[in-house]
């Protein structure tokens, strides 16, 4: 039987740490919540490998080292609210309210969404609100926000997305270019989103935000 107690004491110190994420604000998060509970029952033996984790056809569970980075570039503070989009069954919304006052997560399909609110109830998590429905539309009625993060990789973001961000606020996505990807950090000023390369990464695209939308990226 996996001790999963020691697995993740593993991701952290060989898949986190390793890649100069130290905040304990985050290392807390990863070290607490319990990754294995958000995967499907099959594929809760891998859930602290170093890849990415398939939850439906182009879904993931980001890979620990990918999400840690993420977060390290978001820097949630703890009175921030946050729109965790493509939450698939809660673990990244379970870690973010961790550091976060709030977080909203959307999440398209319905089975996942109901799941992730059940998980996260389970879990003692209290400080999350789940929504089911399309990631492109965001969760404009809970907003502004503090932070967006996308959990995959966007070819274009659409404004309807970036519109939802208060003043100052940052997004945070993977920007997919065939099979290249960068993390990239977006931060709304008066004049829109200036965008800044953080990290390289890849995961799949998330639905809708493909680059037949006419959406900018920046």
């Amino acid at each position: 039987m996996t001790d999963f107690s020691a697995a993740r004491t593993t991701m952290v110190d060989c898949q986190v740490r390793p890649s100069d994420v130290t905040k304990y604000p985050i290392i807390d998060a990863l070290l607490t919540v319990e990754r294995e509970e958000f995967v499907p029952t099959a594929k809760r033996g891998i859930a602290y490998m170093g890849e990415h984790i398939e939850l439906a056809p182009n879904r993931v569970l980001l890979d620990p080292r990918t999400f840690a980075k993420m977060l390290d570039v978001a820097n949630i503070q703890p009175n921030e609210l946050v729109l965790d989009l493509g939450c698939g069954y809660g673990y990244s919304s379970a870690v973010i309210a961790r550091m976060a006052e709030a977080v909203v997560a959307v999440e398209p399909d319905e089975k996942m969404a109901s799941e992730a609110a059940e998980l996260l109830s389970g879990s003692g998590v209290d400080n999350v609100m789940v929504e089911q429905g399309e990631l492109t539309e965001g969760a404009p009625k809970h907003g502004p926000y503090c932070v967006i993060m996308l959990q995959g990789a966007a070819e274009q973001i659409p404004a309807a997305i970036t519109d939802q961000l208060k003043p100052g606020g940052r997004i945070i996505a993977i920007r997919q270019s065939g099979n290249t990807g960068h993390c990239k950090i977006g931060h709304k000023h008066d004049h829109g989103i200036d965008w800044r390369n953080a990290f390289d990464a890849t995961a799949p695209v998330l639905p809708g935000f493909n680059k037949e939308q006419e959406f900018t990226f920046g």
